[in-house]
């Protein structure tokens, strides 16, 4: 009788004649939601929370060779600032060259902020806006 009385207390006795549960036919037809815009699939869901993750590299490329790892930088979409202080301008342009095929490639854009420093941009960047030469 304790058991009894602490079942139906807290709400676990034996007596389910007094809550019938009723069941509930659904008989509205099955919707179709393909073409909803507000339907989004995986693949672009997951290309949006990358869009929020993306980073910015900064690099000072020495050498030649120092180009790839941009490049590798701006395939991972990862913009990329490359100073070119520390190279003569015959690599500067080297690497530019590169660089620019490799934005080529991806559909990218590149732009000169600085008498030597560019921004190298994966797709899916925006760059907005321009620097007024220094000698305006």
């Amino acid at each position: 009788m304790a058991f009894e009385k602490l079942g139906s207390f807290f709400g676990i006795n034996d007596d389910d004649d007094e809550f019938e549960e009723k069941k509930v036919e659904n008989t509205e037809p099955k919707k179709d939601y393909s073409n909803n815009e507000k339907v989004v699939s995986m693949s672009a869901a997951s290309e949006s929370r990358s869009a929020a993750n993306s980073k910015i590299a900064i690099y000072q490329p020495r050498v030649y060779s120092d180009a790839k790892i941009i490049a590798k930088q701006l395939l991972n979409n990862k913009a990329v600032i490359v100073n070119f202080n520390n190279v003569n301008d015959e690599q500067s342009k080297r690497i530019v060259d590169f660089l620019t095929g490799t934005i080529f490639a991806l559909n990218g854009e590149i732009k000169r902020v600085g008498e030597k420093i560019f921004l190298c941009t994966p797709p899916k960047f925006e760059i907005d806006g321009s620097i007024p030469d220094i000698n305006e």
